[in-house]
């Protein structure tokens, strides 16, 4: 006798068990919503005590819409007392995905009608392109207000550089650089002051970059450290003259090592990382010297040549507090922002136009600086005026 064969419907199953996901949630809400309600009350429903602040007065029905889906929440209402919930404004700061991978398709070129069909897949309930338009609108207006903010104190200590994405125009592709500069404030803490569009890292790319931070406010500046680029060092030299330029260290190593063979250069990587290893500028001068002889002896008269050409401009940070050495001679804080963007970003590949990059890469940028990030201390400032 033959087994019997078992069929089941596979859609069916997964309705049910999404139906079961989201009424999960809705029942929890619900329950902190209670919860949380005896707590203001000081007192559980119908109890009474000489603790009580306030009284039960029913319940109002709100929809919300989650990742598991819509569910309706039972809001307590109360006599005496305003009912103020932190359990549902958290749940949304954590629920922001979807608003912010609707926000993420639109930048990418996604039409409304597909933002649609996707969030009626993913979370089990349609936006309108009303919605979908106003969601964006507000990000917009919201990203474009944080990137346009005045700069209202100094900031002694500036880091810029470029990140390329690609974007589409007349039917080709090519890159557009997004300008990205990080200030370390009077109290020395990080903050993002800055960001925008250019085509290239020309010097009136540069030089309209600069000028714009200049005129939001921004004051100050004892030194700017970024990668070698004469655009670049010659717009800071005429915006801000009274700022010291640092090379980053990290990059001149790249520019030197890559005159190098593969298989020499974790030694020449050493010898160069002698020169920052030195307790003042004249050592590190001197370190200098004997490092491009000794690659002339190493029969590296490329990369010997890259050192001495290039050294003295990576030796600026000396003439700050010694305690800064090592967080201001790199772009390192900077370079960590930009693999979070590119980590980001990867995922849309090619972007409509060069807002749409501009608005996802401010995005991400105000969401780190509003993390961790933004609020720890960096440098202790102060010791720039011992």
């Amino acid at each position: 006798m033959s087994e019997p064969i078992v069929t089941f419907d596979e859609e069916a199953v997964r309705d049910e068990l999404k139906e079961l996901v989201r009424r999960t949630v809705e029942d929890t809400l619900n329950a902190l919503l209670e919860e949380e309600a005896d707590d203001l009350v000081k007192a559980d429903r119908y109890e009474r005590t000489a603790d009580r602040e306030a009284y039960r007065a029913g319940h109002y029905e709100r929809g919300l819409t989650t990742t598991s889906g819509q569910v309706t929440l039972k809001m307590p209402k109360l006599k005496g007392m305003r009912f103020a919930t932190a359990i549902i404004e958290r749940y949304k700061r954590r629920e922001a995905s979807v608003e912010e991978a609707m926000i993420e398709m639109y930048l990418a070129g996604v039409s409304t009608r597909r933002i649609e069909d996707v969030s009626e897949i993913l979370w089990g309930s349609s936006v309108s392109a009303a919605t979908v338009s106003n969601l964006n609108d507000r990000a917009f207006e919201a990203v474009e207000e944080w990137r346009s903010r005045p700069l209202t104190c100094g900031y002694p200590y500036v880091f810029v550089d470029s990140i390329y994405l690609k974007r589409s125009w007349g039917g080709s592709f090519e890159n557009v650089a997004v300008m990205v500069a990080i200030g370390v404030n009077d109290d020395g803490y990080r903050e993002v002051i800055g960001a925008a569009e250019g085509f290239t890292e020309s010097a009136e790319c540069w030089r309209e970059f600069l000028s714009w931070l200049k005129s939001r406010g921004l004051r100050g500046v004892r030194m700017f450290t970024g990668d070698k680029a004469a655009a670049m060092t010659g717009a800071i030299a005429e915006v801000f003259p009274d700022a010291a330029y640092q090379r980053c260290t990290v990059h001149f190593y790249r520019n030197v090592l890559s005159k190098v063979p593969k298989s020499r250069r974790s030694q020449v990587a050493a010898m160069l990382k002698a020169i920052h290893a030195q307790e003042s500028f004249d050592a590190s001068m001197g370190k200098a010297a004997a490092v491009a002889e000794g690659l002339d002896g190493m029969r590296l008269g490329e990369a010997a040549r890259c050192v001495r050409e290039g050294y003295a401009e990576t030796l600026t940070y000396t003439r700050f507090p010694a305690a800064h050495w090592r967080r201001i001679r790199t772009n390192n804080a900077i370079e960590r922002l930009n693999r979070e963007i590119r980590r980001r970003t990867r995922v849309v590949g090619t972007f409509p136009d060069g807002k749409s990059a501009l608005m996802l890469v401010t995005a991400r940028l105000k969401y780190v600086a509003d993390s961790e990030w933004g609020s720890r201390r960096y440098l202790d400032v102060s010791l720039l005026d011992e």
